[in-house]
């Protein structure tokens, strides 16, 4: 497959997972066609060497993987990690606003966004909801507005007169409610906005409905750009960008007839820091790692004898250069677009990367033919972070973290190179198949 079909399977997976509850399940369902079967957390799991599996939890974080033929205790776990959400607006459990002619939603606002870029843009709600059957029971189901539902108008530049000199600047209380529609009746009904997910979900009454997890999502399709189309810009590129590298380097036939054991781990609530039940620092990961070892006739020994073999790499978008803002960068750590993928280095562990592991994965880089950049954050700007440090702490294993390059991370567009997904791509690969 060339690299740009690769970004236009990539774009087709972005724009069907509106939320990180969709996501998952686009996963899922690429799995099922390829023969995994759905472990159940409630149920007790007999695994043969060679099987493949998926463990989903609560919807939105998921970890698959193939059983290794050879004994676990001296291969270890070869993990990929990633996350499934990215920072947006989410509307309030009583979002409606009815005033001045007009109903608004009030948003809340995940993670951290560049919130100007959410003006002026097509935008809709997708998620999940949760209601009661007729037998009593919650059950939930996910829902999508395909087409553009509400609205974040700009102040025009005449009642803003210095916008372009200081930015645009939103209050997150006051500035951030979507415009919806025009009022329709002077009294509103206070089931309003449950009516309108009745009407999208046909088969749930709106008195059933309990409880909603609702993004704010871009309804434009993600497309390439650039004179000879080597970008390609879409919403969530972090971090889908990276589930889906790493997905298809999993589903590759190399990988699955390998003799390893390998896992990829998914997580909701990276953009918040991920302290929750499926988040990546919860106990989803470890949970599935020892129910596997367990299943596997492996001892509590051996377990942790595998840990000390196992090797992840943690795979999250990295800050490309951008000329046009030479004084935020570290002047001898200029990432490029399309020249590779990023080892992320930070002296205060903000990356899991030492030199031990980065030496690893450029040496799968050097065995794939694939070009690699490292990228160290300005001295005198506060770093980011990912689910490495946090993880690798947790397991006890070694752990880098690497991811390709991009630019205007947290924007509801982002852009990135369509050569580096396909080096990502190649690179997941051979680590996944690596004998070492």
């Amino acid at each position: 497959m060339t690299a740009h079909n690769q970004v236009t399977d990539l774009l087709k997976f972005i724009d069907n997972s509106p939320s990180a509850f969709h996501a998952v399940k686009s996963i899922a369902d690429q799995l099922a066609q390829s023969d995994f079967e759905c472990l159940d957390e409630k149920q007790k799991w007999v695994l043969k060497p060679g099987g493949r599996y998926y463990v989903i939890r609560d919807d939105s974080s998921i970890i698959f993987f193939v059983a290794g033929h050879k004994p676990l205790v001296e291969t270890g776990y070869k993990i990929l990690g990633a996350h499934t959400d990215s920072p947006g607006l989410k509307i309030k459990p009583n979002p409606v606003i009815n005033s001045d002619g007009l109903l608004r939603l009030g948003v809340e606002v995940y993670g951290g966004p560049i919130l100007a870029t959410f003006t002026d843009r097509d935008l809709s709600i997708a998620g999940r909801i949760s209601y009661k059957t007729a037998e009593g029971s919650i059950a939930s189901q996910l829902i999508r507005f395909e087409q553009p539902l509400i609205r974040l108008p700009n102040l025009a530049i005449h009642m803003n007169r210095t916008v372009n000199e200081e930015g645009l600047k939103l209050h997150k209380q006051n500035e951030l409610p979507l415009i919806l529609s025009t009022m329709i009746a002077e009294q509103l009904s206070p089931d309003f906005f449950k009516q309108l997910l009745a009407e999208k979900a046909s088969a749930i009454k709106p008195e059933q409905m309990v409880s909603w997890e609702l993004n704010v999502y871009d309804t434009q399709a993600g497309v390439f750009w650039g004179n000879e189309q080597q970008f390609y810009t879409n919403s969530q590129l972090d971090n889908l960008a990276s589930c889906h590298a790493g997905l298809q380097a999993f589903l590759d036939a190399s990988v699955l007839q390998s003799e390893y054991t390998r896992v990829c781990a998914f997580f909701d609530h990276e953009e918040i820091g991920s302290e929750s039940t499926k988040g990546a620092d919860g106990s989803f990961l470890p949970d599935i790692l020892q129910r596997m070892a367990l299943a596997l006739n492996v001892d509590r020994e051996g377990y942790q004898r595998a840990l000390a073999h196992s090797f992840m790499i943690s795979a999250d978008m990295a800050h490309a250069y951008q000329p046009n803002f030479p004084a935020a960068y570290e002047p001898e750590h200029k990432v490029r677009v399309n020249k590779g993928p990023v080892i992320k280095i930070n002296a205060n562990q903000r990356y899991s990367s030492e030199s031990i592991s980065a030496a690893l994965f450029i040496n799968w880089c050097e065995q794939a033919g694939v070009p690699y950049q490292s990228y160290s954050h300005r001295t005198d700007i506060p770093c980011g972070s990912t689910i490495g440090p946090m993880t690798s702490a947790k397991l006890g294993i070694r752990t880098v973290d690497v991811g390709n390059p991009m630019w205007a991370m947290h924007s509801i567009r982002e852009s990135a190179g369509v050569l580096d997904h396909a080096y990502m791509i190649k690179v997941l690969r051979c680590f996944f198949s690596a004998t070492t």
